[in-house]
């Protein structure tokens, strides 16, 4: 491996002990040991981490660097409710959360984001926590994985069902409520996004068995089980009332949604290379500020929203605003830099496991929140001149498959309507 002029023997060493092929990035990689190294010669630190990498260990102490910019946990009206993309470490001309770069370059290559780590129980200085000095010690940190859900219990199905069910409310035609950015009530991203056992600090999370909500099932239960699907979503796109293109199937748990004209893949999908012939011009001007877009990570079995554009995007996810007390059609704002939980697998488990006993109907019910509506640039609802979705030029509608086939299993149980449920009436 070829070495830049003057690499210190440490960062030889260093760099033998990194992880995957990152030949590309080099230099790159040099450098940032290289400035990692400078940091921590003036803390004493050094030692300590050759011996974390060399001898793979948790057992070791917390090697800091000070946080690269500052973070701001509240603003003047109460809590910030999103995760700030300030924090992050620039080495020549990339940009990483600092825990990030050092974890993939030592220890996971295919490291994605932060959302996939969490901090083991004895980092004083975990990301996390938010103090002046932030801990790159990449034994102290452990990936993310996905939880295990309990099985719903499921009875079958005896009394008559109506003929037909009521219409579901999918929320397309409701004029919603907004909620905009910052929200002074309450956060929406925990102060603590992570906890030491590895769940979110939210209430849903609190719930080891979830069948402990419902009440005991009839002997004649069946138990249905989450199946991870091959295509954790689907995702379309509209421009006014009108579907563009082909649907997306999303395999990958980062995937970028942009404006830019580069040929998809499995982790991209390019708005820009679809085309209408009946695109209006306020469209054409929507479509040109869309940019980088958003990307949605599916880590955890939760599912975040992260605005890369220069503007805002825009989301209606029934999942997240049930979690906040919000009406179900609420659309909350996501500022550029900043991400939102969009949806929780734990928390979708518990609600089922509570329908299940109050009838068919009310499992049925639960199929709405497994769609999430995002619009680009414009925004919609009672504050806004567009007070549906269908009026925003630019949108996208997310359906959630992992959710939508444990709700279809946990129905074919329970027994379908006599007369299958249709929109026509």
């Amino acid at each position: 491996m070829s070495m830049l002029p003057f690499t210190p023997p440490i960062v030889k060493r260093l760099l033998g002990w990194k992880k995957g092929d990152l030949d590309k990035d080099e230099k790159w990689t040099e450098k940032a040991v290289k400035s990692l190294v400078k940091k921590l010669r003036k803390s004493g630190g050094l030692d300590e981490l050759e011996k974390a990498i060399t001898t793979q260990s948790s057992n070791t102490k917390c090697i800091t660097i000070p946080r690269p910019f500052p973070h701001t946990t509240e603003s003047g009206r109460g809590p910030m409710q999103f995760v700030s993309l300030d924090g992050r470490l620039q080495v020549s001309h990339r940009k990483g959360l600092p825990h990030v770069i050092y974890c993939r370059l030592w220890r996971w290559p295919d490291l994605q984001n932060h959302h996939e780590l969490r901090a083991i129980e004895g980092c004083e200085y975990a990301f996390h926590k938010k103090l002046d000095e932030v801990c790159v010690n990449p034994y102290h940190y452990s990936r993310v994985e996905n939880p295990v859900l309990s099985p719903v219990l499921v009875p079958r199905q005896t009394e008559d069902l109506p003929a037909k069910l009521p219409p579901l409310d999918d929320y397309a035609t409701t004029v919603p409520e907004n909620i905009d950015y910052p929200y002074t009530d309450q956060p929406l991203i925990p102060e603590t996004p992570m906890s030491e056992d590895g769940d979110t600090n939210d209430n849903s999370n609190n719930m080891d068995d979830l069948g402990d909500l419902s009440p005991s099932p009839p002997i004649d239960a069946q138990p249905v089980t989450y199946t991870e699907p091959a295509f954790w979503c689907s995702i379309s796109y509209y421009e006014l009332n009108h579907r563009v293109g082909e649907t997306f199937h999303a395999s990958q748990p980062s995937l970028t949604i942009d404006g830019f004209t580069d040929p998809s893949n499995q982790e991209r999908f390019c708005l820009g290379l679809l085309s209408h012939i009946n695109r209006t011009p306020a469209v054409e001007l929507t479509r040109r500020h869309v940019g980088k877009g958003v990307r949605l990570y599916y880590i955890g079995g939760e599912v975040f929203a992260e605005c890369l554009s220069d503007s805002a995007v825009f989301v209606q996810s029934p999942n997240c605003n049930q979690r906040y007390g919000w009406h179900p059609a609420t659309v909350c704002k996501i500022p550029p830099g900043c991400n939102l939980k969009i949806f929780n697998n734990r928390e979708f488990a518990a609600l089922l496991a509570q329908s299940v006993n109050q009838g068919f109907e009310s499992v049925y019910q639960l199929t709405k929140m497994c769609t999430i509506r995002m619009s680009f640039v414009k925004g919609w609802g009672a504050e806004y001149r567009r007070q549906t979705v269908t009026m925003t030029p630019c949108w996208i509608e997310i359906h959630l498959n992992g959710p939508l086939q444990w709700l279809d299993k946990v129905l074919m149980q329970m027994g379908r309507p006599h007369m299958p449920c249709s929109s026509v009436s």
